[in-house]
């Protein structure tokens, strides 16, 4: 038996729709720039013939459950919403090729990127890492998990909300490089493994909030998110 120093965080994990045991989460990748509308919003568009996806990461403890009261996060004064479609592998594999990307899918998720955009893009346009505005504590949200083994989603209604007022909607079809290709090419730098989460991309109409604002977000055939925005520390 390992002694330890003192007790080691507990595993974060989430929800399986219609199951008693909970999915251990491994890692948590995120798609940049991956809705047309979005990536022009960001000032950055997207040209797939020339380019191809890019990546960023977060600690597996940012990770939030749906329905959560998020603390306002310190050290900003512009944090966004960013609505995403979430792929949770089931399965390892290394140098996927995109016909069997779907034989590595065990369900998929609703989740949310949330963001310190003012950081961010301070540290891009300086060409620094973007860690302080995306591996912010507790801003990744992620709802139960849907078993979809071997299934790849090519469309579905993508929407959100902020106080009942829609801020986003788009369609999963509508990405610029879908699941397959997603997968395929995160696996030519990394072994992915069961329990990985990548969050596919957010569309266009990404904003700010505030304390007290409630979020609430939907992908069709998925399932459903919510979020409160609390009080600054």
């Amino acid at each position: 038996m390992t002694e330890y120093l003192w007790a080691p965080p507990a595993a974060p994990s989430l929800p399986v729709r219609g199951q008693a045991a909970r999915l251990p989460v491994n890692r948590l990748f995120f798609v940049g720039r991956n809705y047309h509308a979005h990536a022009q919003e960001m000032g950055r568009p997207v040209d797939k013939a020339t380019e191809r996806p890019f990546y960023f990461t977060k600690s597996p403890q940012t990770l939030l459950a749906s329905g959560s009261v998020m603390p306002y996060p310190p050290e900003t004064a512009n944090f966004h919403y960013e609505m995403e479609l979430v792929v949770v592998i089931g399965k390892p594999g290394f140098r996927i090729r995109q016909e069997d990307a779907h034989e590595h899918i065990y369900g998929y998720a609703c989740g949310l990127d949330m963001t310190r955009r003012d950081l961010q893009l301070a540290a891009r346009d300086k060409g620094r890492p973007w860690d302080l505005g995306k591996d912010t504590e507790l801003s990744s949200i992620c709802g139960e998990v849907v078993a979809m083994p071997g299934r790849v989603v090519e469309s579905g209604a993508l929407s959100l909300t902020v106080n009942n007022e829609v801020k986003q909607q788009s369609d999963v079809s509508r990405l610029i490089w879908n699941i397959r290709e997603i997968i395929a090419d995160l696996s030519l730098f990394y072994h992915l493994q069961p329990g990985d989460l990548i969050y596919t991309g957010t569309p266009e109409g990404v904003g700010p909030v505030v304390p007290d604002d409630t979020l609430h977000g939907k992908v069709e055939g998925i399932g459903e998110i919510a979020l409160t925005i609390g009080a600054a520390e």
